[in-house]
């Protein structure tokens, strides 16, 4: 960017929140908008995670939007690329390209109380912008734990998210710290290749089977010829997930069941009854993110593979020690950590109307009004805000839910004329950050009896929503200007009289 640009919209973030958000500002009529990204490629943590066996969770075409379908996904759960690879089909197909700013990571944003904008600061230049749309995700700074002595390790250390493609793994000896969604991509997918790999497990997560197979030829042509096949393949999909949510937030005894499933599939494949107590966790499933996998639990009975029930507590040369006391040489250690996501590091960067940081005002946890605006950080917006997170179903229908609200958010702001901000009244937040949290206390998140990355430092849950994304859909349609106080840059009447504000 050269000189200073003053834009309506600023994004930040080009996953499939920044994209979507520019979509619909386009589908809106807007077209003042920039999209900053600090890399030089989209796709958010669909770039960023490329480690081996990196695929999604969820079926493909519940995880797309609503508004590009794609029929012809090779799987029913897709792989990292084919994911990527949809994120830059969707830039091209609506011509996005123009508006984003590769390689300008935000290095600060303050709100300019006297002209109603956003000064933001970038890598790439400096700009302004009527209304920020933060779309960073919680998936995108990961999180390495300060292990006594790591820094001394003579051999190779990266995180998942940071895979070093350039380093050969081959008959390496290999430690794998950590047990989640990625660890048990990872692990099967290294397994093979290495000479030794040593999982460190301070909690063994509840694993179900992956139904995944192919999609034929056959039905993909189904899809292209009658589009509302896939719009009924979705809605299955999306129904079935609904239906679970009650067990997840009312009732999470009834989640037996579901535990008897994921012991029989670990069964099946560990024999060693020593091995299956390391690996059978302690905790109600779902109170931490059920992982899915048919190659993971035959990875760990080979040879080559040990696992050690604890953290890995110190590094001393290539010798790693865990918490237990358990001893193994390594060359190289991988960590499978997850990510800052109840302190976004993005939060160090925005500054609002009172000079403080949303880190400071965030503090003692993250709360917006419905899941959106903080209060004091007038025409600030987050997409995948606080309570906004899914335990079993897709993100990407909770995003859509969240670009309704911006596009009303926006035309509000149209409504009102003139220069006027919309900031969420601290009183607005706290109803809805109560009865969040009050909704939250039965859930299985916070009953389960287990410690997880929804918790906060404080073992509040500001990760995940309490109630399904019909519901969430239904609370974000509108924007309520009753929770908004509104802002109107002061205007002198003179040079010699003191500034008013409009009414």
């Amino acid at each position: 960017m050269s000189g200073h640009q003053h834009v309506r919209v600023a994004v930040i973030g080009s996953g499939f929140g920044g994209l979507g958000a520019a979509v619909r500002l386009r589908r809106e009529g807007i077209t003042d908008f920039v999209v900053l990204e600090r890399a030089g490629s989209v796709g958010g943590t669909w770039r960023d995670n490329s480690y081996p066996g990196c695929a999604c969770d969820v079926p493909s075409h519940l995880y797309s939007f609503s508004f590009a379908p794609h029929p012809d996904w090779p799987r029913t759960f897709s792989g990292q690329e084919h994911i990527r690879a949809y994120l830059e089909h969707v830039t091209d197909v609506f011509r996005l390209r123009p508006h984003i700013r590769f390689d300008s990571e935000v290095k600060k944003m303050t709100w300019d109380a006297g002209k109603l904008r956003w000064d933001i600061e970038t890598t790439g230049g400096n700009l302004s912008a009527d209304v920020v749309v933060s779309a960073t995700g919680p998936l995108s700074d990961p999180k390495v734990p300060a292990v006594p002595g790591l820094d001394s390790f003579p051999g190779k250390v990266f995180h998942s998210a940071r895979w070093d493609h350039d380093y050969d793994l081959a008959d390496k000896r290999v430690a794998m710290v950590g047990t989640g969604a990625s660890a048990i991509q990872i692990v099967p997918s290294i397994q093979p290749e290495v000479a030794r790999l040593t999982v460190f497990q301070r909690t063994p997560p509840w694993v179900l089977p992956r139904v995944d197979r192919a999609i034929s030829g056959v039905e993909r042509s189904l899809h292209r010829a009658l589009p509302f096949t896939t719009q009924l393949r979705r809605g299955l999909l999306w129904g079935i997930r609904e239906l679970q949510v009650q067990a997840f937030t009312k009732h999470p005894n009834e989640l037996g069941f579901v535990e008897q499933l994921a012991k029989r599939n670990m069964a099946r494949a560990v024999k060693d009854p020593e091995l299956r107590a390391k690996l059978t966790p302690d905790y109600r499933i779902g109170c931490k993110r059920i992982l899915l996998s048919n190659t993971y639990y035959p990875a760990l009975v080979q040879d080559n593979v040990d696992v050690v029930a604890s953290g890995l507590g110190e590094v001393r040369g290539s010798t790693l020690v865990a918490a237990d006391g358990t001893e193994t040489e390594a060359d190289a250690i991988i960590f499978g950590t997850g990510f800052h996501v109840t302190d976004l590091p993005i939060a160090e960067r925005v500054v609002g109307a009172d000079r403080r940081t949303l880190a400071e005002t965030w503090k003692d946890g993250m709360a917006a009004l419905r899941g959106a605006s903080a209060a004091g950080f007038p025409n600030w917006m987050t997409i995948i805000g606080p309570n906004t997170g899914l335990g079993n179903s897709s993100m990407i229908l909770m995003i859509e839910s969240q670009l309704n609200y911006m596009a009303d958010f926006l035309r509000q702001l149209d409504v009102l004329g003139g220069r006027a901000a919309l900031d969420a009244r601290p009183s607005a937040v706290n109803a809805w950050n109560r009865k969040v949290q009050d909704r939250m206390r039965r859930t299985v998140w916070n009953t389960g009896g287990c410690t997880s990355w929804y918790l906060d430092a404080s073992g509040r849950n500001t990760t995940v929503w309490p109630g399904t994304t019909a519901e969430f859909r239904r609370v974000t349609r509108r924007v309520d200007l009753a929770e908004y106080q509104v802002l109107r840059a002061p205007v002198r009447k003179s040079a010699a009289e003191p500034a008013e504000v409009e009414a």
